[in-house]
């Protein structure tokens, strides 16, 4: 499964800094607009300790962990639907990807300039969207009016879609997200084909400078107000220290531990990143393993077990007969395949099963 994260936010609020950190690349960085113009890409692993304990169990020659890629964009302004500062291209670029990942600043730093003369972390968010929100409902004005012919000839679809249109115009022209409004599944199916940036879901990125004034250190009037608006629309959020992880991205696990003491950084930004845009992807991870190797799948929330099969191969989908599966942790007590089996806990699952996240699987197909 292809699954892209786009990291988007101003000008000069660490984007690059994130994304060399994400993905240990290096990708220009400059204290000034526009020093990334085309998107980088990079391949993040998914970070998750099962593996290492089914690798040890099965003895595997290889473990492969699940990854999701990350694209960072050049940085938006105020403006950039109506084609300021390459904004046409950027968000065809975000266009592309299946998440957003929206950085915002909540440091003040004389040394680094914002875009807008005053760090205001609100105040960013509410520009980056509006510019997105914009050219969804220019997408959507314009699909209304290219529907208009098949609407008067009574075409059922065309009729539906209207009424989908008829909507969102007014959501958007409120400054809502479209993700925000309520749809049946039916609606869901319908507005997939437009392509709506704020359809996707969004993890904003909280990003925080060691040796700064920190607004959440301090419960800075900003941060409150900042918590205040995830609140109010129940939006995911995750606190990172970009230039701490960025010059941590080469050392080991156990060195970065030790630094990130030093620094007074707690937790892994990165990983509650990576983590956090797995969740809100609605992503799960299955396992296989073997002597070959321990590798983790991605999957859907909700997946059955054809479903699921199809991450390795199509066959695994159309020919799925039943599958020999057990729960990690049950796994683990046991310590091998053959005493889960003996204790009851392997079991076969038929089509209708639905993937758990964990499941250490087997598919057996025609």
């Amino acid at each position: 499964m292809s699954l892209s994260v786009a990291i988007v936010g101003l000008p000069n609020v660490g984007k690059s800094t994130l994304f060399n950190a994400l993905t240990k690349k290096e990708v220009l960085m400059a204290n000034y607009p526009f020093a990334t113009i085309d998107p980088s890409v990079g391949i993040v692993t998914v970070p998750d300790g099962r593996l290492a304990a089914l690798s040890g169990i099965s003895k595997s020659e290889e473990t492969i962990p699940a990854v999701i890629e990350f694209v960072d964009i050049a940085g938006l302004v105020k403006g950039a639907s109506s084609g300021e500062g390459l904004g046409n291209k950027f968000l065809a670029n975000i266009r592309e990807t299946d998440m957003i990942a929206e950085v915002v600043r909540i440091f003040d730093d004389q040394d680094v300039h914002h875009v807008s003369g005053a760090v205001d972390p609100l105040g960013d968010i509410e520009t980056i969207n509006l510019e997105l929100i914009m050219a969804d409902f220019e997408t959507v004005s314009k699909r209304a009016a290219n529907l208009e012919r098949d609407v008067k000839r009574g075409d059922k679809d065309a009729i539906a879609e209207r009424a989908l249109l008829e909507r969102l115009v007014p959501h958007l022209e409120a400054g809502f997200l479209a993700n925000s409004l309520d749809l049946s599944e039916d609606e869901k199916k319908l507005v997939k084909g437009l392509h709506l940036l704020t359809m996707k879901p969004f993890l904003y990125v909280c990003n925080k400078k060691h040796d700064s004034y920190n607004f959440d250190e301090n419960n800075d009037d900003r941060w409150i107000e900042l918590l205040e608006f995830f609140t109010s629309t129940g939006a995911s959020y995750v606190v990172v220290d970009a230039g701490v992880e960025h010059d941590l991205k080469d050392l080991g696990d156990d060195e970065k531990n030790e630094f990130r003491r030093e620094y007074g950084t707690q937790g892994n930004g990165i990983e509650s990143l990576i983590r956090g845009s797995y969740q809100r992807l609605g992503l799960m991870s299955y396992f296989t393993t073997g002597e070959k190797e321990t590798r983790a799948w991605t999957v859907k929330i909700g997946s059955t077990g054809p479903q699921a099969g199809a991450a390795i191969h199509s066959d695994f989908e159309t020919k799925y007969i039943r599958a020999q599966v057990v729960a990690f942790d049950d796994l683990v007590a046991a310590g091998s395949k053959a005493a889960a089996r003996e204790t009851g806990k392997l079991r076969t699952e038929g089509k209708d099963y639905i993937v758990k996240d964990g499941d250490v699987i087997e598919f057996l197909h025609s």
